[in-house]
C-alpha cells in the first residue's frame, strides 16, 4: 500500500522527573512533500552581485568621510599652516575626491609634506567616523526624507490626475 504520508510508530512515553507523561512522535499527518522553505522578511535587491545596498552606502559613506576631512584639515590648516593649506588646496584642482582612498593614496606619494597631510587626514576621517558622526540620526533623517518625498509626489500625482476644479 503506497501513501503519501510517512507513517512513525507512536514512541514509548517518556518520563522526566514530573508528575506528567509526554508522547513524542512525529505527526503522522504531516506529508513530506508539503516542505516549504521559510520565508525571509528582508526584500531581494537584484543588481548587486555578492554586496548588498548597504555595502555601497557604506562604500559611498566611506568617501564622503574622506571629502569631511579634508574639509576639517583645510579649516584647521587654514588659520595655523597657510602654506600646507596652500599646498592642499592645489592638490585638490589636479585631483578628484570622488574616491577617497585613491585621492589619499596620490597625496601621500607626492612629497613627505602632502604624506603627513595624507596621515592627518586619515586620523580625522577615522575620528569623524567612529566619535562624531550621528548615525542613528543618519537612519531617523533618511527614513523622514523618504516618507515626506513620498507624500508629495502621491499629492503631486492625485492633485494632477484627479479632476477636481478649483472654486473661485
Amino acid at each position: 500500500m503506497e501513501s503519501s504520508f510517512l507513517i512513525y510508530p507512536r514512541a514509548p512515553p517518556v518520563r522526566f522527573r514530573t508528575s506528567r507523561t509526554l508522547f513524542f512522535s512525529p505527526s503522522p499527518s504531516r506529508n513530506v512533500q508539503s516542505f516549504k522553505p521559510p520565508s525571509c522578511q528582508k526584500m531581494y535587491v537584484p543588481g548587486f552581485g555578492e554586496g548588498s545596498p548597504e555595502t555601497k552606502a557604506a562604500i559611498n559613506l566611506h568617501d564622503f568621510f574622506t571629502f569631511l576631512a579634508v574639509k576639517i584639515v583645510l579649516a584647521q590648516l587654514e588659520s595655523y599652516n597657510p602654506e600646507a593649506y596652500e599646498e592642499l588646496m592645489e592638490f585638490i584642482g589636479r585631483n578628484s575626491l570622488n574616491n577617497g582612498d585613491k585621492f589619499l593614496a596620490n597625496l601621500m606619494r607626492e612629497s613627505v609634506r602632502h604624506k603627513n597631510l595624507a596621515l592627518r587626514i586619515l586620523e580625522v576621517r577615522s575620528a569623524y567616523c567612529k566619535k562624531d558622526f550621528e548615525w542613528d540620526n543618519l537612519k531617523k533623517l533618511a527614513c523622514k526624507m523618504v516618507d515626506e518625498a513620498n507624500t508629495r509626489l502621491m499629492r503631486e500625482y492625485v492633485l494632477e490626475t484627479s479632476h477636481v476644479e478649483k472654486e473661485e
